[in-house]
């Protein structure tokens, strides 16, 4: 594929210092003067950027932050570079351009103030000629202040020059930026006759002193490299203004490109002047038609498929905001291996490498611009300046990504809360016409949570649909979507967002609820993988794959979310929780429960997966809930060799004609129906699951799956030993000596047999020797106070995660790592000098010094002290945790009771749980004989219908002796349990319910002592 000659990386060699993590100002004054050339910066810290600064800060509980920013500061910085730039470059025309900065940058170049662009989302330039030196010899400076005000976010954003950077050089006389638009004009009709058109429009620029006429050729080049079409046109260009020529050629036999073939071409563009080039571009774009029909869906050149998309947060887990190319390779790699052939870029415009992934892997894109207008969601969040950017910073969207065949749909905003207000209409009208005014080849919509029921006529909500050409909706039930549908018919749907069930890899709580409540004690805030557990706006996972399957109408959606994202940790709002839980793989990117739900009802081969992930964490003869995802409808389940069994889904079809399969039986996951349960257009109910209760024995579960008995998938667990050993595996083994590469390596916790200890949590410590250094770390678990930037991160579940990236050295690469009481285990990767060394500005003069990562330190942690913490199985609220049991009050309690409210398709939840424990621990060894806690009862509170004690001896949980229970007789009265005493640091009250699973027989203690000495 053809490169351009004009654009050079410019992002080694920055120095950077962070001012302030606490806010946005400089109250002592000591950078005021950071933009002049002559400012002292030798003691700031080298880097290259892409840089995100938050990331490698560790999370905080304090006024500098928030929850929904994942309890990590922003603050004041600034980033400098020196640069000399040769004499060659005199006469020409300089730029700098940024892909993004987040936010409120302000860019000076030798003490001359340039620009201020607020908006993180959208790139920028500015024209450096005349400003900078070109003598060889004088050297440059370029000043970027940063500041990001938290909260300007409602997810977690990072804070820096986070995208790209390059110096673009060319004549006087050029291509424009943004200045090349591809399309492929009537592709439908033309491809059906063997060829294709490819339309080119060329703005040429002329900052020269009198009017040129220029040339402008058009090369376009297929895959391989070759030459399949050329053209050629001549345009007038007056002095200091722009023309625009435009060119057709013809393609014969082009390769369309789709989801599943995504076939890339390029138009080269050559500007001469006097015969000689002036300027040379490089545009890759894709042949491809689409269409959104209201009433029979998507289809891509010419064939229906569903949407089947996911929302994705500009953020990648423990590298934060920064760009990595491998990384977004990766987590669309992952995606795709779901079956997802979308992705909606939430909620605003994406870097360009993730259009560029998306576009070589076959991913199809809904890119978004904002996700507030004028009225904002929070006090330093973009309102602030949607008035005076909008316009530009939207038009900047489409020109950055209109040539892009990935690119299918542009959307004005995200759940605007100015689509319900008068001034929404027109805000919206003016958004459209700005896109339109560039790009006329997609459709406008956008994503709004103010259409679960049909609008009014002549509402703002009413109003704004008629206005765009689709709409995406957030979290409608089936009932909904049909009204809208109704209503509209002219108009094509889809999901924005659906599903936001929440989850933590490898958790599991009461399969038997459609909804659960959440467990409040501190280190284990987790949510339950069994698709179950829901916020008020939320539908479960198996709900909306159903009601998105039925309708062909439908266009289909968009999962929120794909993956996990730092920040708005939802049902959680309490620090250390400082993820998301709604994604179908956690930050690391390791899958959950709810990847092989979508991946199973997505397009793919046979596939089988069984719930839980878990066959080693139960006590023997514990009956377990075991469900079966499948794509093939006979599955089979085995226990140590023994058959428990052969089910099968039931064949359907939808009402157009789609074979679905699906269990036959009630589900009552939708109260809007008659029946109590969803409903399909066919009259049928069912669940996508296949489900066996087995009880627990340790050994091996497989989930085989026949087609006209014959094995096609299966699926294993084994129970695990003990922890023995650390397995480490890369994703790549041979890195680009680049700087910019990176291997994720998967740390696994196992046991001597090579299973995964899925109940192992040790504390890993990464490092790295060689021509590479360590990235970030992570273990994908939402409750979690280390910094994504610490060489040491515990397990979760067995597995975490170390991040490797390349230099610029060529060599071996060691990765070790170490655990307390397992064998140091390390690999070697490789890394080599690339093939092609990317252009470099020819003279430039890096700054000096060794680029070092920031110093990383593990949170502190508090010293014990001499009194008893408490801790719990479940808390059914944040105000019942267990510290409660100690504050001496009984109007503040402990307590497992939890009321889930009622959500759009599912009645409220409140059922107690079988079995709960309460416990105590000291830092010393204590003598003990009785314990006595005040239970309070009274309405759903009752004193447990039975209680045991059991203390650690050192090595286990062991009953105590000769237990006498004294039961109160009156709410907040002494319950008291003695019994024959005990030297431990640690005691146990396990408590069961008189009433399980219902609304009754919850528990509650005000007070639990223990009589020591």
């Amino acid at each position: 594929m053809a490169t351009d000659s004009r654009s050079f990386g410019f992002n080694e060699g920055w120095k950077f210092v962070l001012v302030s993590s606490a806010g946005v100002t400089d109250p002592t004054g000591a950078y005021a003067d950071a933009y002049e050339p002559g400012f002292d910066d030798s003691d700031w810290r080298v880097l290259d950027v892409p840089h995100d600064w938050s990331i490698e800060l560790n999370p905080v509980d304090d006024s500098s932050t928030v929850s929904g920013n994942g309890f990590l500061p922003g603050g004041l910085g600034w980033y400098r570079k020196t640069f000399v730039l040769p004499s060659s470059m005199t006469g020409k025309r300089i730029s700098v351009e940024f892909d993004g900065v987040y936010m409120n940058s302000a860019v000076y170049v030798n003490g001359q103030l340039l620009g201020r662009h607020p908006y993180a989302y959208t790139g920028f330039s500015y024209d450096l000629t005349g400003i900078v030196h070109t003598d060889g010899t004088t050297p440059n400076v370029i000043a970027v202040q940063a500041s990001n005000q938290i909260p300007s976010s409602r997810w977690y954003s990072g804070s820096g020059i986070y995208r790209n950077v390059r110096l673009v050089v060319t004549g006087p006389v050029h291509v424009a930026r943004h200045g090349t638009f591809v399309t492929t004009p009537d592709l439908s009709s033309t491809a059906a006759a063997g060829y294709g058109q490819v339309q080119v429009q060329t703005s040429v620029q002329n900052d020269g002193g009198t009017a040129t006429a220029a040339t402008v050729g058009i090369t376009v080049r297929n895959s391989r490299g070759s030459v399949v079409a050329a053209g050629s046109a001549t345009v007038s260009v007056a002095a200091g203004e722009t023309a625009t020529t435009t060119s057709m050629v013809r393609v014969n036999h082009p390769s369309l490109w789709s989801v599943d073939d995504p076939a890339l071409y390029s138009v080269q563009t050559e500007v001469q002047v006097a015969g000689k080039m002036a300027d040379r571009t490089a545009t890759p774009f894709g042949f491809r038609y689409f269409s959104f029909d209201p009433a029979g869906g998507f289809s891509l050149n010419g064939q229906h498929m569903k949407l089947q998309g996911v929302d994705l947060h500009a953020t990648q887990g423990p590298l934060g905001a920064a760009i990595h190319t491998d990384s977004l390779v990766r987590q669309m790699q992952i995606m795709k291996s779901m079956g997802v052939n979308a992705v909606r870029t939430a909620h605003n415009p994406p870097a360009p490498e993730l259009t560029a992934v998306c576009e070589q892997l076959g991913v199809l894109m809904m890119v978004e611009a904002f996700d507030c207008w004028h009225t904002g969601k929070l006090p330093y969040d973009y309102h602030l300046y949607f008035d005076a950017w909008g316009d530009s910073d939207i038009k900047e969207m489409v020109q950055a990504h209109k040539n892009s065949p990935a690119v299918v749909l542009w959307s004005i905003g995200n759940e605007t809360p100015d689509t319900g207000l008068p001034d929404g209409p027109p805000i919206a009208q003016r958004l459209m016409a700005d896109v339109q005014s560039i790009d006329t080849t997609r459709p406008v919509v956008m994503g709004s949570d103010q259409y679960r029921s049909v609008p009014k006529d002549g509402s703002p909500q009413d109003q704004i649909v008629r206005l765009l050409d689709g709409l995406g909706v957030n979290y409608n039930t089936a009932g909904s979507m049909d009204g809208l549908h109704a209503k509209y018919g002219t108009k094509f749907f889809f999901c924005s967002e659906m599903g936001s069930e929440t989850s933590t890899r490898g958790f599991y709580q009461d399969p038997q609820l459609l909804n659960t409540g959440e467990n409040y004690t501190p280190g284990k805030r987790n949510t339950s993988s069994y698709d179950n557990n829901l916020a008020s706006w939320t539908m479960s996972g198996e709900y909306e794959l159903k009601k998105d399957r039925d309708r062909l109408f439908w266009q289909g959606g968009f999962l929120w979310s794909g993956q996990d994202y730092i920040g708005e940790p939802t049902p959680y709002d309490v620090f250390p929780v400082k993820a998301s839980f709604f994604g179908a793989v956690d930050t690391a990117g390791f899958p959950k429960d709810a990847y092989h739900l979508f991946a199973s009802q997505w397009d793919g081969p046979p596939r089988v997966h069984l719930v839980p992930m878990d066959w080693t964490s139960h006590h023997p003869g514990d009956e377990v809930a075991v469900w079966v995802y499948a794509n093939v409808a006979t599955v089979q389940l085995w226990l140590n060799g023994r058959s428990l069994g052969t089910k099968s889904f039931d064949r359907k079809v939808t009402t157009y004609g789609k074979p679905y399969l699906e269990t036959t039986e009630p589900t009552g996951d939708d109260y809007n129906y008659p029946s109590g349960s969803y409903t399909s257009p066919n009259g049928s109910t069912g669940k996508l699951h296949l489900t066996w209760n087995v009880p627990f024995e340790p050994g091996t579960l497989v989930a085989v799956a026949t087609e006209n008995g014959r094995e096609v998938a299966r699926d294993q667990l084994v129970t695990a030993g003990p922890a023995r050993s650390l397995r480490l595996t890369p994703d790549e083994r041979v890195l680009t000596a680049d700087g910019t590469a990176l291997s994720y390596v998967q740390a696994e916790i196992v046991d001597t047999h090579g299973h995964v200890v899925p109940d192992a949590d040790p504390s890993i410590r990464f490092s790295v020797s060689g021509a590479g250094r360590l990235i970030g770390t992570d273990n994908g678990r939402e409750e979690n106070a280390t910094g994504y930037t610490s060489p040491a991160m515990a397990a979760f579940n067995g597995l975490a995660l170390a991040v490797v990236g390349s230099t610029r050295k060529a060599g071996a690469i060691r990765l070790t790592a170490a655990a307390e009481g397992l064998p140091v285990t390390s690999i070697t990767l490789a890394s080599v000098a690339p093939a092609r060394p990317a252009p470099a500005v020819p003279g430039t003069a890096a700054t000096t010094g060794t680029a070092a990562a920031p110093a990383a330190t593990s949170p502190a942690t508090a010293a014990a002290g001499s009194g008893p913490a408490a801790d719990a199985s479940y808390s059914g609220a944040p105000t019942t945790v267990p510290a409660l049991m100690l504050d001496g009050k009984l109007d503040t309690a402990w307590s497992n009771y939890y009321d889930k409210p009622a959500t759009a398709n599912i009645k409220a939840v409140s059922a107690s749980n079988p079995e709960d424990w309460v416990s105590l621990s000291w830092p010393e060894p204590q003598r003990l004989s009785e314990l006595t806690a005040f239970f309070t009862t009274g309405g759903p509170l009752a004193l447990p219908a039975s209680a045991t004690v059991s203390y650690w001896d050192g090595h286990r949980l062991k009953p105590v002796r000769n237990l006498a229970i004294t039961w109160a007789t009156a709410s907040n009265e002494a319950t008291t349990f003695a019994f024959s005493p005990v030297t431990t640091r640690s005691v146990r009250l396990v408590m069961t319910s008189r009433a399980p699973g219902t609304a009754s027989g919850f528990l509650q203690i005000a007070e639990l002592q223990a009589v020591t000495g």
